[in-house]
C-alpha cells in the first residue's frame, strides 16, 4: 500500500497561514498585546520566538524593577501556543491558511511548569518554544525565556489540547 505525500500549500497561502498567525499574536488576543508580545521568529533553530520589552506594568518587585513571574509564565506560555500552531500548519500543509487556522479553536493548556532560575532583569525578552511532541489529541513543548543580554531566565515544559 503506497501513500502520497501531502501537497504543499502554494507559497502565498504560506504567506496568508503566517499573517494570521502573526495577526492572531498580536492583534487578535488582547492579553498578548497588554504583554507586548511580538512575534520574533516563526520556527527557525530557536524554534518559535516572541519578544517583548521590559515596561513598568510589568514590574513584578517594584524595588528591583524585576519581571512579574506571572509575566514570564505567561509569554512562555502563549509562545509555546504559538509554536503548536506552527507544528500544525506543517503537519496539514495540504489546507488552506483559513483551514488550518480553525482547526485552533479547541486549543488549551492542559499543564504547564516553569522553573524560575534568575531574576527577570532587562530591556527586553525573548521567548523561545520547541514542540517536542505533536500528537492527533496532545501537544507538548519545551520554553526558555532570555534577556536582552542572553541570560537564561526561566524555563519551562507544557502539554496543550490540540484537538
Amino acid at each position: 500500500m503506497s501513500t502520497q505525500p501531502s501537497a504543499r500549500r502554494s507559497a502565498a497561502e504560506q504567506v496568508r497561514f503566517e499573517s494570521a498567525i502573526r495577526r492572531l499574536t498580536e492583534e487578535q488576543i488582547a492579553f498578548n498585546q497588554v504583554l507586548g508580545m511580538k512575534l520574533h521568529e516563526f520556527s527557525g533553530p530557536n524554534g518559535t520566538v516572541c519578544r517583548f520589552e521590559m515596561r513598568p506594568e510589568l514590574v513584578g518587585h517594584y524595588v528591583y524593577g524585576r519581571l512579574h513571574g506571572g509575566v514570564t509564565s505567561a509569554v512562555l506560555d502563549a509562545t509555546a501556543g504559538i509554536a503548536l500552531m506552527v507544528a500544525i500548519g506543517e503537519k496539514f500543509t495540504h489546507e488552506t491558511a483559513e483551514q488550518v487556522m480553525h482547526r485552533f479553536a479547541k486549543m488549551g493548556t492542559i499543564d504547564m511548569r516553569i522553573d524560575y532560575l534568575r531574576p527577570g532583569l532587562g530591556q527586553h525578552f525573548y521567548a523561545q518554544a520547541i514542540v517536542t511532541r505533536l500528537g492527533g489529541r496532545i501537544g507538548s513543548t519545551q520554553m526558555r525565556l532570555v534577556n536582552d543580554q542572553g541570560t537564561l531566565i526561566a524555563t519551562g515544559a507544557g502539554a496543550y489540547v490540540i484537538a
